[in-house]
């Protein structure tokens, strides 16, 4: 079968194409056959050398993929069975891939309303805006909810999440093709963060000073939380999805509010909270209040090439790779 392999640590060119066994699955595990895969910046952070939990070399990367239940190892409890379409929440050997091993508690079912593709681009965005709206900062309906940067993956997935949990929400994105993209996934009003006086317009939404943003969900962090907590309503809170880097703040801007800054890492979420996030995504990939955004489709021998796109400003929507 055909893998993306990695072998050493550094930029997108060290991502390899090979020809590598076919895999089989042991007790407990299930082989997928790969569809579609989702690329995330987290893959760009693992492949430079960078992230906190690095996988040990060689290895094939990607935490998601959807496809096609191939095989059931030997004494597997699962309740798929072969054939059955499903969604991967990481897996045994990564998804950069034609097939790969997975435990049961990693495949998900996929409803048929969903397409391979769409279905790519569901656990890590969907399962981190999730987390970050309602596992960390306890978004309530009714709140004001800011997506900084909404155009890409994991802001689509949070406009959909917020609209169908009864949030108000504004969402920000860089050109007018980003804007339209928002408006449509689910933001109530749009803003363009590049456009001088912005953040003013934040304020005369949210009736500021009396009202203010209740929750922001930041991309990143360096360049925009300093300006995010002086938007903050009292008892407001902002969680760090993404940083490229250090930031200076003024705390006293925490203490007139009683508001939170609140890190969120997907890779800390437990059994129970990973069970209650895919019980929910599964609800709304099902009854249609959420449907993954495609951007773009690329074979995976572009697998390089996707992860210079990834990290360019400008996004809409999930990249894609197609073994």
């Amino acid at each position: 079968m055909l893998a993306i392999r990695i072998h050493q640590f550094g930029p997108p060119d060290v991502l390899k194409l090979e020809e590598v066994p076919t895999l089989q699955p042991g007790p407990g595990q299930l082989l997928i056959r790969i569809h579609a895969i989702g690329v995330n910046p987290v893959d760009t952070y693992i492949r430079g050398g960078g992230y906190a939990h690095p996988p040990r070399l060689p290895y094939t990367p990607g935490m998601d993929a959807a496809g096609i239940v191939e095989a059931i190892g030997p004494g597997t409890r699962t309740g798929l069975k072969v054939g059955d379409r499903v969604y991967i929440a990481r897996s045994i050997t990564g998804t950069y891939a034609e097939f790969c091993l997975c435990e049961p508690h990693q495949a998900h079912p996929l409803p048929a309303r969903i397409s391979f593709p769409q279905g790519a681009g569901v656990f890590v965005p969907y399962a981190t805006a999730y987390r970050s709206l309602f596992q960390r900062a306890r978004a309530k309906s009714g709140e004001w909810v800011l997506v900084h940067g909404a155009s890409g993956g994991v802001g689509t997935a949070a406009l959909q999440l917020a609209r169908a949990a009864g949030l108000r929400t504004i969402g920000t994105a860089g050109s007018p093709e980003g804007l339209d993209l928002i408006r449509r996934e689910g933001a109530q009003h749009t803003l363009n963060h590049r456009e001088p006086g912005y953040l003013d317009r934040i304020r005369e939404i949210t009736g500021y000073p009396a009202g203010g943003v209740d929750v922001v969900l930041e991309m990143l962090a360096n360049e925009n939380l300093e300006k995010s907590l002086g938007l903050l309503a009292m008892n407001g809170r902002i969680v760090i999805i993404g940083s490229h880097g250090p930031v200076e703040i003024t705390p006293r801007q925490t203490m007139s509010r009683d508001s939170s800054i609140i890190g969120m890492s997907l890779h800390n979420a437990g059994p129970a909270e990973l069970a209650d996030l895919h019980a929910a995504i599964h609800t709304g990939l099902e009854s249609g209040a959420l449907t993954p955004v495609v951007g773009r489709e690329m074979p995976l021998a572009e697998a390089a090439r996707a992860h210079d796109l990834i990290m360019q400003p400008g996004a809409r929507g999930k990249i894609v790779l197609l073994p």
